[in-house]
């Protein structure tokens, strides 16, 4: 009974664990002076949230079916293989297992639909940009013939960086650079898988603030990522520039224009022009806690596989 209680515990507490940090997360200042530990944090949260819900939902399932854990699962397995089902499991085992299972279909149907979704939108948009926008040689950019001011990637195996001919004559050379390198960066480290499972969470359960809250602070620190690899060539004052100066004309058109003209502009800039006070324990910790949070469903899964791998 011990070991089944701890096998639950150490389903259920990363995910009990995981919204309450997640909400620290979202209001914790030191996320924008760290963003890549952040992202692996905020990344741990989802992933422990959605595979301890499932194995909270399995180990209640094979309780009945052996002493200790996890012999119950290796019980379950051999009875499907034999062809003896689900002998021995009551009507609650039978709905905790109904709801893994149901619980993982969903999760894996959702990533799955926002995975495909997003492949044929990136398709779409490179067929647009190559149609509508003049590849300019020179920087390797894609030119759309607007006045707005507009710069941003289009991810996938044969990548775009396109920009707007009102991008290109409002920003000097140096500014247009530091943008490029920051687009550059998303395109290179692949940002749209990063986030894609977020966004397939957030089609999932759509009523969860959390959820929501996670989406938008991971994209921010995506961006903050970029302005990282940008700042490394070119230096903060150039990219710093070229953002208040692509969302001043947004400006006059109202706050909402403002608010869209890029995702978290203010803690960029103040990121950008504030004084660097970095510490190496902080991503330690964040590191430490990711780890954590996701020591205790992958031991629920990986318990079993280990037992059979020593008995064979």
């Amino acid at each position: 009974m011990t070991v089944w209680l701890i096998a639950a515990g150490a389903a259920v507490l990363p995910a009990a664990l995981g919204s309450r940090m997640a909400r620290r997360l979202a209001s914790a200042a030191w996320t924008f002076r760290y963003p890549r530990a952040a992202l692996v944090l905020w990344q741990a949260v989802g992933l422990a949230g959605g595979l301890g819900a499932v194995c909270v939902g399995l180990v209640a399932a094979v309780w009945p079916l052996a002493a200790v854990f996890p012999h119950g699962m290796h019980t379950l397995a051999r009875q499907i293989a034999s062809g003896h089902g689900l002998d021995g499991l009551g009507p609650v085992q039978m709905g905790a297992l109904a709801w893994s299972a149901g619980l993982s279909v969903w999760l894996l149907a959702h990533t799955i639909r926002v995975a495909a979704k997003t492949v044929l939108d990136q398709r779409r948009q490179r067929l647009l940009v190559d149609v509508v926008a003049d590849h300019l040689p020179m920087h390797d950019v894609y030119v759309l013939p607007s006045e707005g001011c507009v710069a941003y990637c289009v991810p996938g195996r044969h990548g775009r960086v396109v920009l707007s001919r009102g991008t290109l004559d409002l920003l000097c050379a140096q500014e247009l650079d530091a943008v490029l390198a920051h687009e550059r960066a998303h395109a290179r480290g692949r940002h749209d898988l990063v986030l894609l499972p977020f966004l397939a969470l957030n089609h999932a359960f759509p009523w969860l603030p959390l959820v929501a809250t996670a989406r938008q602070a991971v994209a921010v620190l995506l961006e903050m990522i970029a302005d990282d690899h940008a700042r490394q060539v070119h230096g903060e004052l150039p990219l710093a520039r070229a953002l208040v100066r692509m969302a001043a004309p947004a400006a006059g058109k109202g706050a909402g224009a403002f608010a869209l003209a890029d995702a978290g502009l203010t803690e960029r800039l103040e990121r950008l022009l504030g004084r660097r006070l970095e510490s190496g324990w902080v991503p330690a910790a964040a590191y430490s806690a990711a780890g954590l949070l996701l020591s205790g469903p992958l031991a629920v899964l990986v318990a079993p596989l280990l037992c059979v791998a020593i008995w064979v």
